[in-house]
């Protein structure tokens, strides 16, 4: 079915970060939309404003009666949702179009001028600098985010049609529906196991994505990788680089040095050097998109982040309360670095909930590794998301393999008592799970401790 054709378009897993933009977009659109999901958020509770129905039990007979012609409806799901769903099975089984949300997202994208950020890590907020950049110059660009800007609160950036930016994941090996005219690569790191086995099937996967580049198109990646195109680093002779790094009242400022010019005092204002990576290829797709120079330095310097990526909720001479999504050793390293460079004299005390039992067996050494470099973890249960248990994979078992002596397993539900026998100093909530939701219970605890 063409999306244009679609009247209406139902969503089994609507809740996802990834799938929520896409139900705004085809809102936005004049589309009819409704949805399952598992739990009721913040999310779905912004989509309902919105206008789009949506039920939290996975029960044919809650499906709106005017979804329920397969002409005129369209289904997306996410690979998230088990093959056994119940309502994935009554759509599969009655003769409607039933599309990942990866290939819908292709289908919008492949008559656009699309720049697809593609990694392990830093694909969230790299797009949503991109995108920010990218309307601050006047594009009409679509952005389609995996987080929620703080600049627009959203997920979903609509400033026009002709150019979109996107996420492209390689988990499932969704981002080979896309045909980018721009790709940007930020990192190949281990991750995804349970889907690849091997470090190298997810590299050769990065490889294939980078394939689908359209003819003309541009490719950019991280200097190190083994990936063929521009590069881009921090302090190194990268096609695009960072140089003269200083922090002024927490602020980076530094210059960009392109292939044919050098920007001077560039200002951003994310805490550390991964974040500044990221700000770096997002202004180089937008200079190599043709965006004017001083525009982008400006843009760029009004850009204020994504909710839980470094996001701060407190943050007084006493106290300082920061919460981030890190969900990978690599990614909490990057987090250690970057309060440590804030926060150079201060005690950090990190609450970390591990997100699944298969990345917590195939990473727990480096886990414990990136853990222990705090002063301070309190570690939280295993949050299964799609999966279950794996024997002798627990919160306990990763506990005893951190090196540091300061170190405590803690159910969620305890987190606020814990805290409040310590002395704090700077306290940093790190997790993909449910471990966001307790972030607002945890600040108010805090300020009224303080």
């Amino acid at each position: 079915m063409e999306l244009k054709k679609a009247h209406n378009i139902y969503f089994i897993g609507i809740g996802g970060i990834g799938m929520s933009a896409l139900a705004r977009y085809f809102v936005a659109n004049g589309k009819q939309v409704a949805g399952y999901d598992r739990t009721q958020t913040d999310i779905t509770d912004a989509l309902e404003d919105l206008g789009v129905s949506i039920h939290f039990e996975d029960n044919v007979d809650l499906i709106p009666v005017e979804y329920l012609n397969p002409e005129t409806t369209l289904v997306v799901y996410t690979p998230a949702i088990p093959n056994e769903h119940t309502e994935l099975t009554y759509f599969r089984n009655n003769n409607y179009d039933v599309l990942k949300r990866s290939a819908v997202l292709g289908e919008i994208t492949k008559n656009t001028f699309c720049l697809a950020v593609a990694g392990t890590h830093g694909k969230t907020t790299t797009t949503s600098i991109l995108g920010h950049l990218l309307k601050c110059c006047e594009v009409p660009v679509t952005a389609f985010l995996g987080g929620v800007s703080e600049n627009y609160n959203s997920n979903l950036i609509l400033h026009g049609t002709e150019v979109t930016v996107v996420e492209a994941d390689e988990f499932d090996r969704s981002f080979l529906t896309l045909f980018p005219d721009f790709i940007c690569i930020t990192s190949m790191d281990a991750d995804h196991l349970d889907i690849y086995g091997e470090v190298e099937a997810l590299e050769d996967s990065f490889r294939a994505f980078t394939k689908q580049l359209k003819p003309n198109g541009k490719l950019f990646a991280r200097q190190g990788l083994s990936i063929e195109g521009m590069t881009y680093g921090i302090e190194d002779h990268s096609d695009y680089s960072v140089q003269n790094i200083k922090i002024k009242s927490g602020t980076y400022v530094f210059d960009v040095k392109t292939p044919k010019h050098t920007l001077k005092d560039v200002e951003f204002s994310l805490p550390g050097r991964h974040n500044l990576s990221n700000a770096l290829i997002a202004l180089a797709m937008a200079v190599e998109y043709g965006c004017p120079h001083q525009q982008l330095v400006k843009a760029l310097a009004s850009y204020k982040g994504v909710k839980r990526r470094f996001t701060y909720q407190i943050k007084t001479k006493e106290l300082v309360f920061i919460d981030d999504y890190a969900h990978h050793p690599e990614e909490i390293k990057a987090v250690h670095q970057a309060v440590r460079e804030m926060y150079p004299e201060k005690q950090v005390l990190a609450i970390f909930q591990p997100h699944l039992f298969s990345r917590t067996q195939d990473f727990a050494d480096e886990f414990a590794e990136a853990l222990s470099l705090f002063d301070n973890i309190i570690l939280l249960p295993i949050y299964p998301a799609r999966e279950l248990p794996i024997e002798g994979v627990t919160s306990d078992w990763l506990l005893e393999k951190i090196d540091n002596q300061n170190k405590k397993l803690i159910e969620k539900k305890d987190i606020v008592n814990d805290l409040q026998t310590r002395e704090l100093q700077v306290v940093i909530t790190i997790g993909a799970g449910d471990i966001g939701e307790e972030v607002q219970r945890i600040k108010e605890a805090l300020q009224i401790a303080s």
